[in-house]
């Protein structure tokens, strides 16, 4: 496996910890439909949160933060409508990023941002 891709495994796994010993129910890890995809679902205060993990190395010159583009938030909030209609879930949705910059669980910074985006308003023209 490419050492990004463990980092990111471990990033998400370093995530998902961190939602439990907050209280979360972790729900879903790395769902996917087709070509959509949720790092994490979790559930809180009967809400569900979808989590969006983004995770660099402490060499790293981007900010994680820099990856949660316009597009990538469509494509989340697109896949989280479908998973809350495939699982007829009744609840609100509300989007968090978890960022995570460092090498191994003993030097990670976890930053949670709750509530980070909300779903773009669509143009009717």
């Amino acid at each position: 496996m490419a050492q990004h891709n463990t980092l990111g495994t471990l990033g998400e796994e370093m995530a998902v910890e961190y939602l439990i010993e907050r209280g979360y129910t972790v729900r879903e890890r790395n769902w996917r439909m087709n070509k959509l995809e949720l790092d994490i679902v979790a559930e809180k205060n009967a809400r569900i949160i979808i989590v969006e993990v983004k995770t660099r190395g402490l060499g790293s010159l981007t900010d994680p933060l820099d990856a949660i583009t316009p597009a990538k938030i469509r494509r989340t909030v697109n896949a989280a409508n479908v998973y809350m209609r495939y699982n007829a879930l009744p609840q609100e949705v509300q989007f968090d990023i978890i960022t995570i910059v460092g090498d191994s669980r003993e030097n990670a910074r976890i930053e949670h941002i709750a509530d980070a985006f909300r779903p773009p308003l669509r143009s009717y023209r």
